[in-house]
């Protein structure tokens, strides 16, 4: 299997990209398209001695800016390391990419260059989002600030697939991020979602409190992007609330030193479920082919996780299962409507 990485992507490039897929190599058994100036990721990689062993350069001698605007990935960073990226991805000479970039360049370079699957208005980003036994999937986490309730359905329909696919879950339940459980809840937009999910072929359980959610209340956590994102930023930063009161509490008298040795190891269990390097990063759903956005502070062990949340992808055919459920959705409403 080959992935396409950029390699110019996040605050860390290259030398934590480059890291990352040299541990993927020897871990995953995959080979890495390296998209970036081909002498600085060389002279990177000799002078930190990391092994460039089955990893291909693919010479893009532009770095896309943050800051700049997310159609520019076509037109003047269409030779970025983002842009040729995507662009071996259309041509089938990968089969997934990663990248720690621009959010926005990505959603749009990616709808643009590799395109979306017929029927899906709009790719989603689907963060995993650490529970009490495991995680649930938040779609949208920031791809799309202001949705339309059919939006909100395809992003129920695409998170159920990419969970049972890769998660294992069997019968992943949907859950509509609203301000109350109750059906007649929230503005328009979930009451006309709450309809429309309802009758798709996925296990809906209705409306869910955003206090519900790190509670295991649901597998699929349906929101637009930009209530979403608003989600995901607060749950991470009440992660390092937590990580830094239970480290002052541990490290105050002598007694308390002696009772963080006795439970360190429940600690360091704790800590591990809530790192989002364990995680490597986020799948871009929607698009016809994987496409996954790693953290843009990845380090390498992130990065590696972000390979091998690729590798998972394409074993698993995420993409067809999507393509699939939506299809049949299709076909149920057609024949509802014609039942009518």
């Amino acid at each position: 299997m080959k992935i396409v990485v950029d390699a110019f992507g996040g605050d860390n490039a290259p030398l934590e990209i480059i890291k990352g897929c040299e541990m993927a190599v020897k871990e995953l058994d995959v080979d890495i398209v390296l998209t970036g100036d081909e002498e600085a990721i060389k002279k990177c990689a000799k002078d930190n001695g990391v092994s460039l062993e089955r990893m291909e350069i693919v010479h893009a001698p532009l770095v896309m800016p943050v800051e700049a605007e997310y159609t520019e990935v076509v037109k003047s960073y269409k030779e970025s390391s983002l842009a040729v990226g995507l662009g071996l991805l259309a041509k089938g000479e990968g089969d997934a990419f990663v990248t720690a970039g621009s959010t926005g360049a990505l959603v749009v370079g990616s709808s643009l260059i590799v395109k979306r699957l017929k029927g899906i208005k709009r790719a989603a980003l689907g963060a995993c989002v650490p529970t009490g036994n495991g995680f649930y999937m938040l779609m949208d986490s920031g791809a799309n600030s202001e949705c339309r309730p059919e939006m909100l359905l395809s992003f129920g329909v695409m998170g159920s697939a990419y969970m049972q696919k890769v998660a294992g879950v069997e019968n992943p339940r949907v859950g509509l991020v609203n301000n109350g459980t109750e059906e007649t809840k929230g503005t328009e937009l979930q009451k006309e979602a709450f309809a429309m999910l309802k009758k798709a072929p996925i296990n809906f359980v209705g409306n869910i409190e955003a206090r519900q959610l790190p509670l295991n209340g649901c597998d699929v956590a349906v929101a637009d992007g930009f209530t979403g994102n608003v989600i995901l930023k607060l749950t991470e930063g009440m992660g390092k609330l937590m990580s830094n009161e239970i480290k002052a509490l541990f490290s105050g008298s002598v007694i308390s030193k002696i009772a963080a040795m006795l439970v360190m190891g429940s600690i360091k269990k704790m800590k591990k479920k809530m790192d989002y390097d364990e995680v490597g990063g986020a799948p871009l759903l929607g698009i016809s082919k994987p496409v996954i956005k790693a953290h843009g502070s990845s380090n390498a062990k992130a990065f590696k996780n972000a390979v091998r949340q690729a590798k998972h992808c394409v074993e698993m055919d995420v993409v067809g299962t999507i393509k699939t459920s939506m299809e049949q959705y299709k076909a149920a409403a057609a024949e509802e409507g014609s039942a009518e």
